[in-house]
């Protein structure tokens, strides 16, 4: 299944050990897909970026994240925090 940047998403599969040994190792593989975390065995949780779980739960970012993040933003994304900040009463002019 391609990712929203055009490349094949992997899945990954660690122990809870090797998630606990080796966490960064897992957040690079989370870059490329979800990592299914096991206990004894069974998927008990699952590793992907914020972006990721933003799209599959309707949620954006807020807009202190995204003026925070340092990389690049898409402009709906940052529409919709603005709109949804505005909705809540706040101020996007300083």
């Amino acid at each position: 299944m391609p990712t929203s940047h055009g490349q094949a998403m992997t899945t990954t599969t660690l122990s809870s050990r090797e998630c606990n040994q080796d966490a960064s190792k897992a957040k690079r593989a989370a870059r490329n897909g979800p990592v299914f975390i096991t206990d004894h065995g069974q998927p008990a949780h699952v590793l992907l970026p914020i972006e990721a779980y933003r799209r599959i739960t309707g949620t954006g970012a807020s807009i202190v994240e995204l003026l925070a993040f340092d990389g690049d933003v898409d402009d709906d994304e940052f529409d919709r925090a603005v709109d949804e900040a505005r909705s809540r009463g706040l101020s996007a002019q300083a």
